[in-house]
């Protein structure tokens, strides 16, 4: 019995002192503010997830103060390579697009960061990448745009920006003619599409859901596995690709589908402020009221822990030479 209640005792003494000890590392935050950075412009998915998350990683970092800031430019680079220069002290954190794995895959000038070395906090979301095309476009469906006999203008941001090598890939894999139509941050790209400049665009589904409630779009095409059951009925980009280097490329491009809006910082956080900082995001995106409201903002939570996500880019940054030459290919093709 007194051994069963020695037992009992030490338990409970660890169990409490566990507790201080993460209490003790949470105090860090109190009375601090901790930036976190949307590397697009205000409006769109992006700004939206940010805001939603750090707005409930505040109430789980008690006396701590949220502070989102957009750092817009070269199709999310410069808001990438922000985080990745921040102080390593638990203060800076932020959300980028995971298809700068490309960038750091083709080594392209304005890089900064190293996807690898990040510390990674966790992931609220899919990423499923789309094509969507605007209701005033006189193509209905994909098979319309392939039977064009002139180039298809698709909206994206800056060269070298994730959406523009999404873009590019589907105009290697694809036998559609696309013009690749640049400068388009944020919502600007659907904006391009109502005012008639440009009849689709490749980006993330979420980011568009708004704009086909309104009847300003469809879904035309899905590059993820995951949209069957989350898109159904919207043809697979992999239906129409027969060429092996084209089914490379795309495996690429659907494996970041399984990433999406992921909260990071910069190297070498210390390991108390990251495990904070992890725990906080967790408890953040599975609270019911963050759930609640994603889901009346239509959209999706997918949840993902910090080590998972940290796996997930080691591999995804593990291509074969043949594979990124592939993917320099489909980026520098016109």
């Amino acid at each position: 019995m007194l051994k069963r209640f020695a037992a009992m005792a030490m338990g409970l003494a660890l169990a409490f002192t566990a507790s201080a000890a993460m209490a003790a590392d949470a105090s860090m935050y109190r009375g601090k503010t901790i930036t976190y950075i949307v590397a697009t412009g205000p409006g769109g998915g992006y700004d939206t997830y940010g805001r939603l998350i750090a707005r409930f990683m505040q109430k789980y970092l008690p006396g701590s103060r949220m502070l989102v800031r957009n750092v817009p430019g070269a199709g999310h680079i410069v808001g990438a390579n922000t985080i990745y220069a921040a102080r390593a002290d638990g203060f800076t954190i932020g959300m980028f697009n995971t298809g700068l794995i490309y960038n750091q895959l083709m080594n392209l000038p304005g890089v900064k960061f190293d996807l690898a070395k990040m510390s990674w906090v966790g992931k609220a979301s899919n990423e499923i990448r789309v094509v969507i095309i605007s209701s005033k476009s006189p193509y209905k469906n994909v098979g319309d745009m392939l039977k064009s006999t002139t180039p298809v203008k698709f909206a994206a941001a800056g060269v070298g920006s994730a959406a523009y090598l999404d873009t590019r890939i589907l105009d290697f894999v694809l036998p559609i003619q696309i013009q690749t139509v640049t400068g388009f941050d944020g919502a600007e790209g659907e904006m391009s599409m109502i005012r008639g400049e440009v009849v689709a665009q490749v980006g993330i589904a979420s980011s568009f859901d708004q704009f086909v409630k309104n009847k300003n779009g469809y879904y035309a095409l899905a590059m993820s596995k995951l949209a069957h059951d989350i898109l159904p009925g919207v043809p697979q980009a992999s239906d129409y690709v027969t060429d092996e280097r084209g089914k490379k490329l795309l495996a690429l491009l659907e494996a970041l589908s399984d990433l999406g809006r992921l909260t990071v910082g910069p190297p070498g956080i210390p390991a108390d402020a990251l495990a904070v900082l992890r725990e906080a995001h967790l408890k953040a995106v599975r609270d019911p009221a963050l759930i609640a409201e994603a889901k009346k903002l239509n959209i999706p939570i997918d949840v993902g822990t910090g080590e998972f996500v940290q796996q997930r880019i080691k591999e995804a940054l593990t291509q074969t030479p043949e594979t990124v030459a592939l993917l320099k290919q489909a980026a520098s093709a016109r």
